[in-house]
């Protein structure tokens, strides 16, 4: 996903410097304009605005609030555009010790898969102080179709995040139960498909999802198993800072953690269904 989201503000002719714990993963920027890095403190001190997409808290952690991370290395003033999912309270901690800091942190994390970016499809959800996510903008638009505002919190935008993931979640968990029904009812899976995508799911979520049920493509993997479990821990965990009970999201837990028993965990997250499958008796 990141390196997708380099690309795009590359094409959008962005001053763009770059640092990866793998350097040979940026061979292809670099050749396309991009600035390669060293260190964090470098990549930090560049600019006045640093974009970190990270897969987990602690990586985010890392690279926050690490010896010559962002907080000690980025100037007065800099912004931290934090663009990956991670918890509620995780960002709003963050978000103190940037201030302490005389530092900004924006909670900016995304909608969709890697294609998503490619094609300038992407959504994005901002939080924070409204002139700094202004000061941001350009960058936002060159990586997404719409900017959604969640408030002045950044961890309002955190929730939103983990509130999508979910929903999408309970979609993948109630299409794997329909699809296991009607194939255990001697129904054509694509036949099924079809129908769902053609009547009162004919959006995103149930046609690309249900595409991949039918198919059984779980080798096609935009969002794995694993990354997915992280997010529904983060919304379970958001849902009891929040005091809100959340019981469809431990139905998603326990099927990604049967998916992971079976050693799906880089499969993609529709691989819930396959799960759901095997305790129909299906696979």
């Amino acid at each position: 996903m990141g390196q997708a989201m380099a690309d795009r503000l590359l094409t959008a002719g962005h001053d763009v410097m770059l640092h990866n714990r793998t350097p040979a993963k940026l061979a292809d920027l670099t050749k396309r304009g991009a600035k390669a890095a060293n260190t964090i403190a470098e990549a930090a001190r560049y600019s006045g605005v640093v974009i970190s997409m990270l897969a987990d808290d602690d990586a985010l952690r890392a690279v926050a609030l690490g010896e010559d991370g962002l907080i000690a290395s980025m100037p007065q003033g800099g912004i931290h555009l934090v663009m990956g999912t991670h918890d509620v309270g995780m960002i709003r901690a963050l978000g103190d010790a940037h201030a302490k800091a005389k530092q900004i942190l924006i909670a900016a994390p995304v909608l969709g898969r890697p294609d998503a970016v490619t094609s300038g499809r992407l959504g994005i959800i901002a939080g924070g102080d409204a002139a700094a996510i202004a000061t941001c903008k350009p960058l936002l638009e060159s990586l997404g179709r719409r900017v959604f505002f969640a408030g002045s919190d950044p961890g309002s935008a955190a929730a939103m995040k983990l509130a999508n993931n979910f929903l999408l979640a309970c979609a993948i968990e109630s299409l794997g139960e329909a699809f296991a029904l009607v194939e255990k009812s001697g129904v054509n899976s694509n036949v099924f498909q079809e129908m769902v995508a053609d009547g009162l799911f004919a959006c995103p979520a149930y046609t690309i999802y249900s595409k991949i049920i039918a198919d059984k493509a779980w080798d096609n993997v935009g969002f794995t198993v694993s990354l997915a479990l992280k997010d529904i821990n983060l919304a379970l965990a958001a849902g009891q800072i929040a005091h809100v009970p959340m019981p469809s999201a431990n139905v998603c837990r326990d099927r990604l953690i049967g998916a992971i028993a079976h050693g799906d965990q880089e499969r993609d997250w529709a691989t819930m269904a396959l799960d759901q499958a095997r305790s129909s008796g299906l696979a």
